[in-house]
């Protein structure tokens, strides 16, 4: 998958994310998951860019694990969120379902960037 293509589907995932967040009560509870969540899953996507720019190995691999902790935080809160009512689990599924392919393709990135700095032949940034 190329750059272009993740960076919008993590802008996706975050304005997707926002629009559920229209549809909460004005109760304590869901301001609060509104909060958070709302936090976290921008915040994925904008770590993801910033890997991008990364200005070693290490700093691109830092990165992303940043883009990891993230997206499983965003994770937590709509599961939280179906903990709190039922009624969500519909709403929040296909959000549960991008969230983890996006955390995949994340996971398998950090391993193959891991992979890369450990090998004997130093790959460079562009």
């Amino acid at each position: 998958m190329d750059y272009s293509n993740l960076k919008k589907r993590f802008l996706d995932f975050a304005l997707a994310v926002h629009e559920l967040t229209k549809e909460f009560p004005k109760e304590d509870v869901y301001i609060n998951i509104k909060n958070q969540i709302t936090r976290c899953s921008s915040s994925s996507g904008a770590n993801y860019r910033a890997a991008s720019r990364g200005k070693s190995p290490s700093d691109f691999i830092n990165k992303l694990k940043m883009v990891e902790e993230e997206l499983d935080e965003s994770l937590y809160w709509l599961q939280y969120l179906n903990g709190v009512d039922k009624k969500w689990i519909l709403l929040s599924s296909n959000l549960i379902k991008e969230g983890n392919e996006l955390l995949s393709i994340i996971v398998a990135s950090l391993k193959t960037a891991r992979k890369n700095q450990e090998s004997p032949l130093k790959y460079k940034m562009k």
